[in-house]
């Protein structure tokens, strides 16, 4: 039945990276962050350029009209949308969550750039996958990085960036139709439940990723945090951008290094210590139960020699929660972990 399913799956595109951290890497990776943040940077960077550079055409031409001008009520519609916290969010989504699903610009630069540090990416074998009875899922398989500590699949990134504005344009959707801030997020991230229910997931995957949602939800406090200030942790992070005389410009107060990517990169992302519900119907919840125990489990204990059952599942139970955020953790049916797999004597 298994391998029916398998060849059937060729014929229907797949719209969702999947990801496969119970693999551990076969030697540490280098932890790329900074690399990634300088690459998102230059794309902040341009985007403000462009933005600010339509913003002064369309002064422009309200000043001095000419014939390829817009009407003065057009360009003063421009003018307000150019000013506004969607513009320049709008920009960099265009550049970093473009692509046909389930690939991103971003995600595909991930699995292409060569990093000055090395090893950068890890990716499974197929017959080591937890996917190896799934081939489409393993076509899709995005490689495990690290970044600022947290290591968790490139496909996040993706998630991060797309997922992200579109929760992003849900919030300020709600918002505009009179939601306070608590209601339009809680909005924003019930329609990713819905989507990880659906075409994002269990749908054409037969996987819940609590890690999408993580990253969805902090994807969507980037783009907020492109104009206004956040909260995180009970520390303040600064806009990256203040609106001045007209024009956008990078505030002086942020640092790109330590606050553009990084208090967004956890291991909520990770799909081995934040879990993820696989359905049981073609086997595949208990054949992923399968692999991390006879082949997975060894290498977590050598690993982490330190870590016990409790302490993995106080890790779980941590990471259901971001900052005090809620952002969508989800309980589902065969959740799969380190510490309901590798301890004791259910497999």
């Amino acid at each position: 039945m298994l391998l029916l399913f398998a060849l059937a799956a060729q014929m229907f595109p797949a719209f969702a990276f999947e990801t496969d951290q119970f693999n551990l890497p076969p030697e540490p990776l280098a932890d790329i962050g900074f690399e990634v943040t300088d690459y998102v940077e230059s794309v902040v960077l341009k985007s403000v350029e462009k933005v600010n550079a339509e913003i002064a055409e369309r002064e422009k031409c309200l000043a001095d009209p000419q014939k390829d001008c817009d009407s003065t009520k057009k360009n003063l519609d421009k003018l307000k949308f150019l000013r506004s916290d969607e513009a320049v969010a709008h920009e960099v989504n265009k550049v970093l969550g473009s692509g046909i699903i389930p690939f991103t610009s971003s995600g595909s630069w991930l699995e292409n750039h060569q990093f000055k540090a090395q090893p950068a990416r890890f990716k499974p074998g197929y017959k080591q996958s937890i996917f190896v009875f799934f081939p489409t899922s393993y076509f899709e398989l995005a490689s495990t990085i690290k970044m600022y500590d947290a290591q968790f699949g490139t496909d996040k990134i993706a998630h991060f960036f797309r997922e992200g504005h579109g929760y992003f344009k849900n919030y300020k959707k709600a918002i505009s139709k009179g939601l306070n801030e608590a209601q339009a997020i809680e909005k924003a991230v019930k329609s990713g439940q819905r989507t990880e229910r659906g075409i994002y997931g269990t749908w054409i995957s037969g996987v819940f990723s609590n890690g999408d949602l993580a990253a969805n939800y902090v994807g969507m406090k980037f783009y907020i945090g492109l104009t206004q200030e956040l909260t995180i942790g009970g520390k303040i992070r600064p806009a990256v951008l203040k609106l001045k005389d007209g024009v956008w410009k990078i505030n002086e107060d942020f640092k790109m290094n330590e606050m553009l990517l990084k208090p967004f990169m956890s291991n909520h992302l990770n799909e081995a210590l934040n879990p993820s519900g696989f359905t049981r119907m073609f086997g595949l919840s208990a054949y992923v139960r399968h692999v991390l125990h006879d082949r997975a489990c060894e290498k977590w204990k050598e690993t982490y020699p330190n870590l016990t059952q409790t302490d993995y599942e106080r890790t779980t139970e941590e990471l259901r929660i971001w900052n005090g955020e809620n952002y969508g953790w989800t309980q589902r049916k065969n959740l799969i972990t380190i510490a309901n797999t590798c301890f004791g004597n259910e497999k």
